[in-house]
């Protein structure tokens, strides 16, 4: 997952996840943004992600949902 990579990189953190957990984020974005179901949403989420308003929201999610993430599974992971 690219957008997983990018924001980690451009935040400057280095969280761990299974391929499970990927899976779980990647659906929850789709979910979110209401790509789920539809067609060619690996193409509709790259559309998101050159818009600077949606990229930033996409970031925030992403963020958000790591942050939760970190705080119900405290100390298996490092950022």
């Amino acid at each position: 997952m690219l957008l997983l990579n990018e924001v980690q990189n451009r935040n400057g953190l280095r969280v761990k996840l299974s391929e499970f957990e990927k899976n779980q984020l990647y659906g929850e974005l789709l979910s979110h943004f209401g790509l789920i179901g539809g067609l060619n949403i690996c193409e509709a989420l790259e559309r998101a992600w050159q818009d600077p308003y949606m990229k930033s929201e996409i970031e925030n999610f992403i963020l958000a949902w790591l942050k939760k993430r970190v705080k119900k599974v405290r100390g298996e992971y490092r950022i």
